[in-house]
């Protein structure tokens, strides 16, 4: 890695993995007091998450072009100011309306401050160069759970959850931001359009370029709906296939490593595999955990095959549309493929509640193996590139 790769792989994926272990993850480990508190049941204040995920979907696009113009810089440090606005609101929230108001904020924040930002703003900085330090982003930032959890849980109890979010909103300005201001170098003028040589492939027509686009979107939109139904469903999942609670947990527990080793692994491998054939193994390692367990394997290994899939294809939406339109308009680009996305992970937890309730959990996993099937044959037109 360069300097620079490196500055931006240390600065983001520190600044990332705060910003999701305090954001991210406060439904998990504070609904349950809230809900307590403002007399409102859970899934009604889950759904002021959703919202925010929803609402970070139609930012998504405007954000993406104004990077492309400036940078990502002063998009970066401007959803830790609304961030840490979000969180005092929610701090003070007293009835639902005001809870979903702070997820308004939060949901703007969130889409100024997580991931795709800040793979817009390696874009914009490094161009085609930007692969290891996305690398190293995700492998960093992926131990956001690993903080969230049990910090949030910590707060919980010995805190409450009102302090608990305004030391969330003090990280946001006092760690964070001053890491961004500090670390994140501005960007300089957009580069001009590359100029092409008689020895370049030829460039995809329009409705070529069109056709790519929407394949990519399709995908990333199929997984990112099935890794929201899991992470919303997982445990209820789990058990439904068998296992007791302490079980559930534990398989539970083995994706955050197999997602971190997988990400160690693509860092090793990355410079030898074009991007495509890392989305390839991304892809299909999910599928094939799922024909496992049908086949008798333990859940353990589908648990640690979603885990797998799950870490590599983080790292693929930032690298793949690099590797298949380049380095301009990238930004504008990962808000377009983000909306989707975005859009079917606020939707699907909420929307397939029901049919996970009361379908048996085998038909569910075998519903998740097709689903991941069809996303990874919308790889197969891009094989050439």
């Amino acid at each position: 890695m360069t300097p620079m790769q490196r500055r931006l792989a240390l600065t983001l994926g520190i600044t990332q993995v705060l910003a999701w272990g305090t954001t991210y993850y406060v439904p998990a480990t504070m609904v349950g007091a809230v809900s307590e508190e403002l007399g409102a049941s859970r899934q009604l204040l889950l759904g002021g998450f959703s919202w925010a995920v929803l609402l970070s979907g139609l930012c998504a696009p405007w954000i993406g072009q104004f990077i492309d113009r400036h940078g990502g810089r002063p998009v970066l440090a401007a959803g830790q100011v609304v961030t840490a606005l979000g969180l005092l609101v929610m701090a003070s929230a007293h009835s639902v309306p005001w809870w979903y108001a702070a997820w308004t904020i939060l949901g703007v924040g969130m889409a100024l401050a997580l991931y795709d930002t800040a793979f817009s703003t390696i874009g914009r900085l490094l161009g085609a160069e930007s692969r290891p330090a996305m690398t190293g982003v995700t492998l960093i930032a992926g131990f956001g759970g690993t903080l969230g959890f049990p910090l949030g849980t910590w707060l919980v109890a010995n805190w409450g959850w009102r302090p608990g979010l305004v030391l969330y909103a003090a990280i946001a300005l006092f760690v964070i931001l001053p890491l961004i201001l500090w670390r994140i170098p501005r960007a300089g003028p957009p580069p001009p359009p590359p100029v092409r040589t008689a020895t370049d492939p030829p460039a995809p027509s329009p409705a070529g370029r069109r056709r790519i686009f929407l394949l990519l979107a399709t995908f990333f939109t199929l997984r990112q709906g099935l890794n929201a139904l899991l992470n919303v469903h997982l445990l209820l999942l789990f058990t439904g296939l068998g296992l007791s609670t302490a079980e559930a947990v534990f398989c539970a527990m083995a994706i955050g490593p197999a997602q971190v080793g997988s990400r160690l692994l693509e860092w090793q491998l990355g410079r030898r595999l074009n991007p495509l054939t890392s989305a390839w193994i991304g892809a299909v390692v999910l599928p094939v955990g799922v024909a496992l367990v049908l086949g008798g394997a333990p859940v353990l290994v589908f648990a640690i095959c979603h885990g797998i899939s799950n870490g590599i294809l983080t790292i693929t939406r930032g690298v793949l549309p690099m590797h298949v339109f380049g380095p301009q308009g990238y930004g504008a680009m990962m808000g377009r493929l983000s909306f989707p996305s975005l859009v079917a992970q606020a939707a699907t937890p909420t929307l397939l509640a029901p049919v996970v309730e009361f379908v048996p959990a085998i038909w569910i996993l075998a519903g998740m193996g097709v689903v991941s099937a069809l996303a990874l044959l919308c790889l197969v037109p891009l094989r050439r590139i």
